[in-house]
């Protein structure tokens, strides 16, 4: 019943169920448009970060790192940094649900500072997320709809990895530098062998997204493997999220047989530029994930649409999640995080929106 309340109260697939049933009554879905290879790809994604998750990786790496910190401004760092890294593995979801609360335990245990700290692991997450084909959903997506090589997908995803860390660098030296006690190691402990069978399995899924076996085949290992670890893992999976890239690709499908509407998208998909800034402005009001299932289906601009996607991603509609950890763990006021929180992921959304004007002006 826990599985069917949270994949009920999703309010995005809320959403995009009601605009795939209204599409029906225009159309009929084709079969040859719904992308499976994405659909088993986000599956196994989904399983091996709840395996994780189960497994308590992200909080042993987390305690480990800050048990030598020695001052406000390192343990931000060490957080801001273990965030962006984390996220480029386990999404940005996952990411901030368990750093963001384990960070303002500790800040509460030692008076820290709150709203700076969890904006910079909010920000890190989105960045990390990013850069890998795997950190964030709709990257599956595009990996697939435009059959990009890996060579190809991290010689976009780096400049954007690069410039994004040197923002999230000036703004840690904003966290004011104050000493703290050591903070204790708690005793969690990491299964060794699930561990390692699960870091196989990513290798593997590896190979799936980018078609070097088919996609449902790691899929299935990786429900297997969550199965013999523990068939509770199943029950966490963001099934939520799955059903949304099914109704997409059904609401897609059916307004793509709809000439009317398919030669108003197509007028705003005219240059790469233009492909850019709808899907970073479509971002902020529909999160980036059907954004850019939506945009993919009338563009081949490939480059465009990744660096929209995922530039949008600051300030977007997934950043609420961060919002709401703050709020549920936090001690200061929720107001003034709100405020700081959204004028940092604007000047984020700005100053890489301006670099991937220059991008696909000059490089690509």
């Amino acid at each position: 019943m826990t599985v069917i309340k949270n994949i009920a109260k999703d309010r995005i697939l809320q959403i995009t169920v009601v605009i795939t049933i209204i599409s029906l009554f225009f159309a009929r879905p084709r079969i040859e448009d719904i992308n499976f290879h994405t659909l088993y790809s986000i599956l196994a994604m989904l399983t091996i970060i709840q395996i994780f998750s189960y497994l308590h990786v992200l909080d042993v790496l987390a305690y480990k790192l800050t048990a030598s910190a020695r001052s406000t401004r390192r343990l931000t760092a060490i957080f801001t940094i273990l965030s962006i890294i984390s996220a480029m593995f386990l999404t940005n979801d996952i990411t901030v649900l368990t750093l963001i609360p384990l960070y303002l335990t500790i800040a509460r245990r030692h008076h820290l500072p709150e709203i700076l700290p969890v904006t910079l692991i909010g920000m890190g997450a989105n960045i990390g997320a990013a850069f890998t084909p795997w950190g964030n959903p709709h990257n599956i997506f595009v990996v697939n709809r435009y059959n990009v090589s890996p060579i190809k997908f991290f010689s976009w995803s780096i400049p954007l990895l690069l410039v994004s860390l040197i923002i999230v660098l000036v703004f840690i030296f904003f966290v004011k530098d104050k000493p703290i006690p050591t903070v204790p190691l708690e005793d969690i402990r990491i299964s060794i062998r699930p561990m390692l069978l699960t870091i196989a399995v990513s290798i593997f899924f590896f190979f799936g997204v980018f078609n070097i076996v088919p996609a449902y085949v790691p899929a299935i290992v990786a429900v297997i493997l969550a199965l013999i670890i523990n068939p509770s893992i199943m029950l966490h999976v963001d099934y939520a999220l799955l059903l949304t890239f099914t109704c997409f690709f059904i609401f897609i499908s059916d307004i793509q047989q709809i000439p009317f509407i398919v030669t108003l998208i197509s007028k705003t998909m005219f240059s790469e530029h233009s492909v850019f800034l709808t899907s970073i402005i479509s971002s902020q009001f529909i999160s980036n994930v059907p954004s850019t299932i939506l945009i993919g289906k009338f563009t081949n601009f490939a480059e465009a649409l990744f660096l929209g996607s995922n530039i949008g991603g600051f300030g977007s509609m997934a950043n609420m999640l961060v919002f709401k950890s703050f709020v549920e763990n936090g001690t200061v006021s929720k107001r003034k995080f709100f405020w700081v929180f959204s004028v940092l992921e604007f000047a984020g959304l700005i100053i890489l929106t301006i670099l991937g004007w220059i991008v696909l002006d000059f490089v690509i």
